[in-house]
């Protein structure tokens, strides 16, 4: 339905779907607890010994970086419970979709979050850790002590991107009919017949773009504060 642009609507529109931000930021932590749980056993397979765990481990970033976010939404959301149904004999029909929107978007984060990670790691020195053993420490401790908080500094920037790449991925939720931010817009203008959608969209604009500058502003803070650490420790 046709109707004059009206930007009152987009305050009302905006009221009506930030009700639903709390969906929103429940994905993403979600996303981002089983992602970083998945993209840790990938580099520990990528640095094994055994041949066969580095392949599968290269294999998997390789695939799942090439999938596109919303084909592997619907991978799970319509195929794992047929598999699970069939091979452990659990029905997942009637699981809440929040939980197949974290599945999907988690193996996608944790292929590229564990490049990330893996790339930090390879840029401190191995001498730092070599000369540490020596000094006494564990492997465990030279590891947590010495490489994690260098790695972890050279890994901000691209974990700040990663971050903000996945929340705009989630907005693809909607798609299997979770309503979240993107999803309690779409009904805005369901309700309204199709109308109002550019002031429903440009309120979702708003949402996202301060969700955007917020992870932007917050990882820029945490690399000064830890840069300015490492300067203070040399």
């Amino acid at each position: 339905m046709n109707r004059p642009f009206s930007p009152i609507y987009i305050i009302k529109s905006f009221l009506s779907v930030i009700t639903h931000i709390g969906v929103t930021f429940g994905v993403v932590a979600g996303t981002v607890v089983l992602g970083l749980l998945i993209a840790v056993l990938i580099v520990k397979a990528r640095f094994s010994k055994r041949t066969l765990f580095r392949k599968l481990a290269s294999l998997y970033v390789y695939v799942l970086r090439c999938t596109p976010s919303i084909v592997l939404l619907f991978i799970v959301f319509y195929g794992l419970p047929k598999f699970v149904l069939v091979v452990f004999k659990v029905n997942m029909n009637f699981w809440p979709k929040i939980i197949f929107v974290v599945i999907s978007l988690s193996l996608l984060y944790a292929s590229s979050l564990s490049e990330i990670m893996r790339s930090a790691y390879l840029s401190v020195g191995k001498g730092q850790y070599e000369a540490a053993i020596t000094v006494g420490l564990s492997p465990f401790q030279a590891l947590y002590r010495i490489v994690v908080p260098q790695a972890f500094v050279v890994a901000l920037p691209n974990l700040g991107n990663s971050l903000i790449s996945l929340l705009k991925e989630g907005a693809l939720a909607y798609t299997i009919g979770l309503i979240d931010v993107m999803g309690a817009g779409n009904l805005f203008i369901s309700r309204n017949y199709g109308g109002y959608a550019i002031e429903t969209y440009i309120a979702l604009t708003a949402i996202y773009w301060g969700l955007t500058v917020t992870v932007e502003k917050s990882f820029a803070f945490l690399e000064r504060s830890f840069s300015k650490g490492r300067v203070n420790v040399a």
